[in-house]
C-alpha cells in the first residue's frame, strides 16, 4: 500500500535513528506512503542525504535523544512544519560487545541511555501530538529482549526496557486513543550488526544459536514489515514470523542459550578476546 492509498497518507511521521540502516529504510518506506516524515539523529550529514534520498516529504532534524530539551524543541519544530504527530517510531539505538567484567561502564550506560532513556525522553516528547492526533508509537525491540545473548548485556538489558517501557505506555495511553506497540527483531543487516560481526566470539555465538535465529536478514524487507505494522496499529510486530514463537518459549530461552554458549564462555574455553570496541558502527560513534 503506497502513496494517497495509504492510511497514514498526508499525516506526519517522526522516526529516530533515521540517518541510517533500519531508520532510514522505516523513513523512506513511510514517505513512500505520502506521509510527512521527520528524520531525527546525530548524523547532520546522513540524516541530510537520507532526507533528500527519499520519494515524497521528509526533512532532517538533528538532535541526541538523550537531551530531554533538545527533543522538546525538535518536537516543537517538527509540529510547526508538518503538524502534530500521527506515528512516532523509537528506533534509535547503538550497541557494545564484550564479556561484562571487562566492560567500560561509561561505554556501558552509554547504550542504556541511549537505547532505553533516549527512548523514553522520545515518547514524552512526542506524546501531546500522538495523543492530540490519537496515533500510533511504535518502539523498536529485538529479539535480544526475549533471550539475552551473551556478550552483550547493555544492549540486551536496554531492549528488555524498552520493552516493559512501551507495554506500560500502551494501558495509560489507550483510553485516549493512542495505540503503542512493540516490535521485534533478529540479526538485521545494518552497519551496527556489521561491525559486531568482526569480533570472533560473538561470531561463534551467533553460529551456536539454531536455525533460523543465526540468519541475518536484509534492512528492507525488514522496514516494509515495520511499516504495515504500523499501518495495522499492532500491539506486537514480529518482524520474523518465528519470533512469535519465541515469544511464546522466553522462559526456556536462558537455560538454552548458557547451554549453547557454554563451550565458549565457560570456564573451561576460550576466553572471548576483550577488544574494547566502544560503540558499534557509525551511528555508535556518533553517539560516544
Amino acid at each position: 500500500m503506497a502513496g494517497s492509498g495509504s492510511v497514514l497518507a498526508g499525516r506526519t511521521a517522526v522516526v529516530t535513528g533515521a540517518a541510517r540502516g533500519i531508520g532510514q529504510a522505516v523513513a523512506h518506506a513511510l514517505m513512500a506512503r505520502g506521509m510527512n516524515v521527520a528524520l531525527l539523529g546525530l548524523e547532520r550529514d546522513a540524516l541530510t542525504a537520507a532526507a533528500a534520498a527519499g520519494t515524497g516529504s521528509g526533512e532532517a532534524w538533528h538532535v541526541d535523544v538523550t537531551d530531554e530539551s533538545a527533543l522538546r524543541r525538535a518536537a516543537d519544530r517538527v509540529t510547526r512544519r508538518f503538524g502534530p504527530a500521527s506515528v512516532v517510531v523509537a528506533n534509535a539505538g547503538v550497541a557494545t560487545v564484550g564479556p561484562f567484567e571487562e566492560s567500560d561502564m561509561a561505554v556501558w550506560r552509554r547504550v542504556v541511555e541511549v537505547n532505553l532513556i533516549g527512548s523514553a525522553l522520545t515518547a514524552r516528547a512526542f506524546l501531546p501530538g500522538l495523543i492530540a492526533t490519537r496515533g500510533y508509537y511504535l518502539q523498536i525491540s529485538s529479539l535480544a529482549a526475549l533471550g539475552a545473548a551473551p556478550l552483550m548485556s547493555a544492549y540486551c538489558a536496554s531492549k528488555s526496557g524498552v520493552e516493559t517501557l512501551a507495554h506500560g505506555l500502551r494501558t495509560e495511553v489507550a483510553g485516549r486513543g493512542v495505540g503503542v506497540g512493540v516490535a521485534y527483531l533478529s540479526w538485521t543487516d545494518t552497519a551496527m550488526i556489521q561491525d559486531a560481526w568482526r569480533h570472533g566470539a560473538l561470531r561463534e555465538v551467533r553460529a551456536l544459536m539454531p536455525w533460523p535465529a543465526n540468519r541475518t536478514h536484509a534492512v528492507e524487507p525488514t522496514a516494509e514489515r515495520l511499516v504495515r505494522g504500523i499501518e495495522r496499529r499492532s500491539s506486537s510486530v514480529y518482524v520474523q514470523p518465528w519470533v512469535r514463537g519465541v515469544q511464546a518459549a522466553r522462559s526456556l530461552l536462558p537455560g538454552l542459550v548458557a547451554r549453547r554458549a557454554g563451550r565458549i564462555l565457560g570456564s573451561e574455553g576460550p576466553r572471548p578476546e576483550n577488544t574494547s570496541p566502544g560503540l558499534l558502527g557509525p551511528g555508535g560513534r556518533a553517539a560516544g
